[in-house]
């Protein structure tokens, strides 16, 4: 470190916050330090950089937490990590993965009135904060702008879906595999007219994944047997008869939903579940406990968010990434008894 401090003129200071990408130190500098580094084959210990970070963590002061996470309900519910039917098992994930790293959890609420990015930063500056995870994005898939300088300046991971402007790493259930899944096991079980039941928006939220799978999952069939599926859920809440006629033209044996309000669609029409109708739940919660399903395991997606954040902070890889990363989680069947065997 002190060879590249002497060949580029610069303090060993700036050398070391440059290698670790430090956006306090100029674009133009970093790179000027990394290309050198390259150049006389200097490579960061990841081991001692670790352990180095901490030690600066700790140097900030005894007041402040050594080992923090911020945690950002980005629901517009500002009690969703309590009462909401999904969100509760992301959080329990991160705060059971979050104390197994030796990290604590301080929570925010996104759509805070008082609060804005400039305000958070300050606190998570004033207490050490520099891992972020949001849950609860579930009706919009784009963050709010006024905390664009909170993902500029941390390590960002966000649970359930991806997002855009901007789009930061993110870890979620693989929304394709899972119906997929479904699909083959109700084929097994004898049913031949598979259909998927899903408000477009959603779908669209998630880039198709939900009736990407459905599709490939009918390509197992013959063309006469594929059919379409109803994305006008929130319509039929209100006007009931767009689902009434779309399940008479269309005739399917198997529903694929993610709303427990299909199930009284379907008994409205004189139709016994499972006798006459299976129905399946791809989101399969803990009540109604009867339903045929996939488990998401949220509580893994929140462990894996953590696990995501850590790895960034270790190599110090903060704000917006140029390559964001990835991580899809899978999904188990869980018997129920709205499928059976035909």
């Amino acid at each position: 470190m002190a060879t590249l401090a002497r060949e580029l003129g610069v303090s060993k200071n700036t050398v070391s916050l440059a290698l670790r990408h430090d956006p306090q130190i100029p674009a133009a500098t970093r790179e000027r330090v990394q290309a050198m580094a390259k150049r006389l084959g200097y490579a960061l210990n990841p081991v001692v950089s670790h352990l180095m970070a901490q030690l600066r963590q700790s140097q900030a002061g005894a007041d402040q937490p050594r080992h923090t996470l911020a945690l950002l309900n980005a629901s517009r519910d500002s009690d969703a990590f309590r009462a909401h039917p999904t969100v509760p098992a992301y959080v329990e994930g991160v705060r059971r993965r979050a104390a197994l790293q030796g990290y604590g959890v301080d929570t925010f609420w996104l759509h805070d009135p008082q609060l804005d990015g400039a305000r958070l930063n300050r606190i998570l500056r004033a207490r050490g904060i520099r891992g972020v995870v949001v849950v609860g994005l579930m009706e919009e898939n784009r963050l709010p702008e006024r905390f664009a300088a909170t993902w500029r300046r941390h390590a960002c991971v966000v649970t359930g879906l991806r997002t855009h402007e901007p789009t930061l790493s993110f870890c979620c259930v693989d929304h394709h595999a899972l119906v997929l899944q479904a699909v083959e096991r109700v084929l097994a079980l004898g049913y031949r007219r598979p259909a998927l039941v899903i408000d477009g928006a959603i779908d669209r939220l998630v880039e198709g994944r939900f009736s990407s799978g459905m599709w490939v999952g009918q390509q197992a069939l013959p063309q006469g047997q594929r059919v379409a599926p109803f994305l006008e859920v929130e319509a039929a809440r209100a006007e009931p008869g767009l689902f009434a006629a779309w399940l008479e033209r269309e005739k399917p044996d198997v529903l694929f939903t993610l709303y427990n309000v299909v199930r009284r669609w379907v008994e409205a029409r004189g139709l016994r579940v499972p006798q006459d109708m299976g129905l399946v739940q791809l989101e399969r919660r803990r009540d109604p406990r009867d339903w045929s399903g996939m488990d998401q395991h949220n509580d893994r997606t929140g462990e894996a968010a953590v696990d995501m954040v850590i790895s960034l902070l270790h190599t110090a890889e903060l704000g917006v990434p140029e390559y964001p990363r990835a991580t899809l989680v899978g999904a188990t069947w869980v018997d129920g008894a709205t499928v059976r065997r035909r």
